[in-house]
This record gives C-alpha cells, structure tokens and sequence, in this order.
C-alpha cells in the first residue's frame, strides 16, 4: 500500500471516529477516539473466525506503520509545540520550581522504582527479566504524556496551580524520558560492560540540557522573525518550518529535540503572543496549531487503539500485566510524593496535589513508541510491548474517565 492511501485511510477513520464520538458517546476527544479504535481492533478479531482474510489485510496494513517512527519523526514535534504554544508561560513560570523538580526528579525516582520492582516481580511470576532490561521498561513507562494529558484535562476544571503542574511536568519529563531512555539502553545492548555512570552522565547532560538551549535559541529566532513582518500566512507557514527543521537539526545535532520544541513552544507562545503578533496573525497562528493538534490527536489515539491487532498478547502474560499496572500506579505516587514532602515550603501545592498528580499523570503513545522501538533480538521484548499496552490502556481509558469524578471528590468547589 502506498504512503499516501495509507494516510488517507487513517485520517478517514479517524475523522469516522471522531464523528461517532462527538456525535453520540461525548467522551473526551483522546479517550472517545482510543475506545472506538479498540472496539473496532475486537471486532476484527472476533470476525476472524468467519472471514480470515479481513484481519490479515489490516494486520499487514498495520505491520507496514512504523509507530516509533511516525510519533518520533513526524507527530512528536508537532504536538509538543502546539501543546507548549497554547500553555500560559507566564503562569507556568510560576510553578517552575515544582514542575521541573517532578519532570527530573520524579522520572528518575520512578524509573528506579519501576524497574526494580518489576525485577523482582517477574522473578515471583517465573519471567526471567535482566534488571537493566526492568529499568529500561521503567524509563519508557516513567515519563507521562503531554498529548494524552493536554487532551483530556482541557475538558475538566481543575484548580490552575495543580493543572499547571501536569501539563508542565508532562511537557518536560517525556524529553527526559526520552533521555533516561536513551542511557539505559546502552547498557542493556551492552550488556552492561563498557558503560559507566560519566558517559551517561554526560549523555544526559548533552541531550537535556542541550535540547533546552537549543529550544530557547530556536524560541528566540523565530519570535524576531515573527516581529520583523506582519503577515499572517507567511508567519503560520514560519512557525511549522521551525518547528519541522528545528526538530530535525536538534537531531542531527544529538540533543533533546522533544525539550527543544517544547521550551520552543513556551517561548513563542510566551513572547510572541504580546511582543511580536498582530492580533489577526495570533488568532490564526493559535487556530492553525490547535488544527495540528486535534488532527494529529485523533490519528495517533486511532494507531495506539489499532496497535492491538499487532500486538502478540498472550495469556500467560495476563497476571503480570495487572500487577505492573498497580507497580506503575504506586511508582508514580512515591516519585511525586517524596519530592513534593522535600520541598514543601517551597511549592505552592495542597496536600491533595500528590493523589491528582498520580491520578493525573497518563500514559500514551510515548511509552509504545519507546517499546516498540526496542530491538527484537533482545529477550521478552514482546513481553515489555503488552505490559506497556496494558498500562497505557489503563491509564488513558480507566483514569481518564475517572479523572473528573476525582476531581469533583478532591476540589469539590474547585
């Protein structure tokens, strides 16, 4: 099947299912979308057994996206941006100290929790995981996902300072994720010889820091490029090449392009809005990337519903899959609650922040796109793949259709 009917066909289901969403099942535009995919995916399964031929068609149409690659190379950069881009800078700024204390320090502290309980674990359910290789899937679960947070919080109300706090965490810790990543895979396609903590020190410093300086020297580039005209298609047409060579040279250059578009993003929604946009140019800079996102929302929410055609989901893996996900659950709480407990005085949090945070704080097609993007000559990477399947499932369907009842029960007057 060639590129372009491939899109074709995704952009028309995912419209179809957007539609049937909006039109009679009103859930959240990620969740609706994910659950009619997934529906659609059991459906197929279950017609199998009259009409083979039909799953094998859109299993091998599936086997030929590449779902690391079109979320890292193409949707990623697009999203991070627009979601950066429509988040108050201003206000973000106030709540630096805690966003970037659970964005660094909680994706660390969970990686480690993580993957040291899911060693042990596999261990008791009879699964022989390296614990380099439990870490690396606790790097690529760690980190929780801008595109499904920013899609689902937009419907709910919340006070500022807690929504801030998990969209401004979810921004930054997927770059960081991404990073973590990135090390520990080292080790575990090393088998753990010739790496040492400074090469992956360094690393890490390179690829954060690096993607942070990159993003506010691209931020500032494009906010004079944008003051020096007033056009509004020449500016539109601007921001996406940013955006899309930006994105690329921060590849090329090997650091964070996931941190560089963000902090890109926070910097020309920031500056640009007030200091370098007329005010007919913001509105249709801002309806063009909200364009951008929703679209490529719907289609990436479609291929994580469609993935579970491909995926080889096994029984025996049934277990081990409910109790990560409650590994995952707690991992996460501990990671937000001891750093939240160590700077208290200086975070403008309740008490009730913690509990939202975890509750909060989805997973989505970062997390698959990091599995899948494992190599299959190393052990039980299908394993790795369904247990990030299933939390990812858990995370966007049960926590997100109860994140508003939460909500309500928590900040009852919020």
């Amino acid at each position: 099947m060639d590129l372009f009917t491939l899109i074709t066909l995704l952009i028309a289901i995912s419209a179809l299912f957007a539609y049937i969403n909006t039109r009679w099942l009103k859930l959240p535009d990620a969740i609706g979308v994910m659950v009619l995919s997934l529906l659609f995916s059991v459906v197929l399964i279950g017609l199998n057994a009259v009409q083979p031929t039909w799953l094998s068609t859109v299993r091998q149409t599936m086997a030929q996206i590449d779902f690391g690659r079109v979320l890292f190379d193409i949707m990623l950069s697009f999203l991070l941006f627009a979601g950066a881009f429509h988040t108050d800078a201003d206000q973000l700024r106030l709540e630096r100290r805690s966003v970037m204390l659970f964005a660094f320090v909680g994706v660390l502290l969970s990686t480690f929790l993580v993957g040291t309980g899911l060693y042990y674990l596999a261990g008791w359910l009879e699964f022989s995981l390296s614990y380099p290789l439990c870490l690396l899937f606790g790097a690529l679960i760690s980190p929780t996902d801008p595109i499904a947070v920013l899609g689902i919080l937009a419907k709910f109300k919340l006070p500022e300072s807690v929504k801030l706090n998990i969209v401004g965490e979810s921004l930054f810790n997927d770059g960081v994720g991404v990073v973590v990543f990135a090390s520990i895979f080292r080790i575990v396609v090393n088998d753990g010889a010739e790496v040492s903590a400074g090469p992956i020190g360094l690393l890490f410093l390179e690829e954060a820091g690096g993607g942070v300086l990159f993003g506010l020297a691209l931020g500032y580039l494009l906010f004079r490029l944008l003051r020096s005209i007033d056009h509004y298609q020449t500016e539109v047409i601007i921001t996406v090449a940013g955006v899309m060579g930006g994105y690329l040279l921060a590849q090329r250059l090997h650091v964070s392009g996931p941190l560089a578009m963000v902090v890109a993003g926070l910097f020309v929604g920031g500056h640009a809005r007030s200091g370098a946009m007329s005010h007919q140019t913001e509105e249709y800079v801002d309806k063009f990337w909200e364009l951008i996102d929703s679209i490529l929302n719907a289609v990436l929410f479609v291929l994580i519903g469609l993935e579970l055609l491909i995926i080889d989901i096994q029984r025996s893996y049934l277990l081990i899959c409910l109790v990560v996900i409650g590994l995952v659950l707690l991992a996460r709480f501990i990671s937000i609650w001891l750093p939240f407990r160590a700077a208290r005085r200086w975070l403008d949090l309740d008490d009730k922040a913690p509990v939202m945070l975890t509750w909060g704080g989805l997973r989505g097609g970062l997390s698959i796109a990091m599995a899948l993007s494992i190599p299959n000559a190393l052990p039980h990477k299908d394993l790795l793949v369904t247990i990030t399947y299933a939390v990812v499932l858990f995370s966007v369907i049960v926590q997100g259709l109860t994140m508003e009842r939460l909500i309500r029960r928590l900040y009852p007057t919020g």
